[in-house]
């Protein structure tokens, strides 16, 4: 699964673009010869080729075929440029309430090695994060990749962050973790682990990386994608014109603490919550005070996939309450695609937010609104973890900074 640069980005011109403009536009495929280059900023052949000598020193850029002839009086094909994936690879996690999946991946987006496995978030950062230190040093062995290639650590929680220092801000399912320094701690159980030096983390909520990952793989063209996430909780996340949205401070898309007028706790605190009565967690609550074995939003995702009819028709009406409250979500945000993901992301649930939704919002809201499930399924966080990483680390600043502190 391979992803482009971020789209609509339009890089610097003329003198101001630099190797990191230079990269850009090649990464996302908007101009992929030296001629085109020379087009797209203005730059001379000279400072082009001076350029592009940086990038290619660095090894993050490599020669590609030969493209097609532009001129009618023929000559030499134009050779193609590609960003040259294969210099470094990334480390990606998506961490569940109760469960977590671990991957390294390619600068591209491809999935090397991957894990999955129990671990509890209510068990405290310092031995959650450990764990997945241990975790990446045996992926990297299972890939046949060094420690030394990785060059960066993106991790999906399951509560609100923020993006300025990683850390999670008040999680109402993640005790413990509150203000934590996860960036640090991870980088440190990486270090530990293989002995490699420290990398940058970035951290973000599981929905927010989810959208990101979904968005980017399969709807790049969309220019306001919302994803909701409905498994343990419910949460939402939104990327507007190729950028993921997320608040003043990391808030944005916490749909499940809407109140929707019921009186059921919330493990917020509060009462009357969306996520307390229509999560995969409130699902499983019903189903077990019906007598029907089910302790999580996992144990509602494996009695939907049996086709259990008490599950279905909880999942229904659950998608119902969901779908009267995205119903404002999409008159706000008019998006062109609304994703629904997570535990209960099947034809109960969205059956259930689609007959809501569609009697809810006015038309104009709706007329092009594909209502739709995640395509990459429990991968979309990893796809998403390092997509970001990626576009941190060869964003064009970045990359000018980075190509300072190697030399080149």
């Amino acid at each position: 699964m391979r992803m482009t640069g971020r789209p609509g980005r339009t890089g610097k011109s003329g003198s101001q673009a630099g190797a990191g403009d230079l990269l850009e536009l090649v990464r996302s495929g908007r101009a992929v010869t030296r001629g085109a280059l020379q087009q797209a900023t203005g730059l001379s052949r000279a400072t082009v080729g001076q350029r592009l000598d940086r990038l290619f020193r660095a090894g993050w850029l490599r020669e590609g075929a030969g493209g097609p002839v532009d001129s009618p009086l023929g000559g030499r094909p134009s050779i193609t440029l590609e960003f040259d994936d294969s210099h470094a690879v990334v480390l990606a996690a998506d961490l569940d309430t109760r469960h977590a999946r671990a991957a390294v991946l390619t600068l591209t987006g491809e999935i090397l090695a991957e894990q999955a496995g129990t671990l509890v978030v209510e068990d405290g950062p310092d031995a959650v994060l450990g764990e997945l230190g241990h975790w990446f040093a045996e992926l990297l062995a299972k890939a046949g990749r060094s420690a030394g290639e990785v060059c960066g650590i993106g991790l999906a929680v399951p509560g609100p962050v923020d993006s300025e220092t990683g850390r999670v801000v008040q999680p109402p399912i993640m005790p413990g973790w509150d203000g934590y320094d996860i960036p640090g701690r991870l980088s440190r159980a990486l270090t530990d682990r293989t002995g490699a030096p420290a990398v940058p983390v970035l951290v973000d909520n599981d929905a927010n990386l989810m959208a990101y990952g979904e968005q980017r793989t399969g709807h790049p063209d969309c220019r306001a994608f919302v994803l909701v996430k409905v498994s343990t909780g419910i949460g939402a996340g939104v990327v507007v014109d190729g950028s993921l949205y997320r608040g003043v401070d990391g808030g944005a898309g916490d749909i499940g603490h809407i109140r929707v007028g019921a009186d059921a706790l919330c493990r917020c605190g509060s009462y009357g919550c969306l996520a307390a009565v229509a999560s995969g967690g409130a699902v499983a609550r019903r189903l077990a005070a019906a007598g029907v074995p089910a302790a999580s939003g996992s144990d509602v995702r494996d009695l939907l996939a049996a086709g259990h009819p008490e599950a279905a028709a909880l999942a229904r009406e659950a998608g119902r309450q969901v779908g009267d409250v995205l119903a404002t979500v999409v008159t706000l945000l008019n998006p062109g695609v609304l994703m629904i993901a997570g535990d209960l992301a099947g034809t109960p649930f969205l059956t259930g937010v689609r007959e809501l939704l569609y009697q809810r919002a006015l038309p104009r809201s709706t007329g092009h609104l594909a209502v739709v499930t995640s395509r990459l399924g429990d991968r979309a966080g990893l796809i998403g973890a390092g997509a970001l990483v990626v576009e941190h680390l060869y964003a064009p600043d970045r990359v000018e900074q980075r190509l300072s502190e190697m030399g080149v």
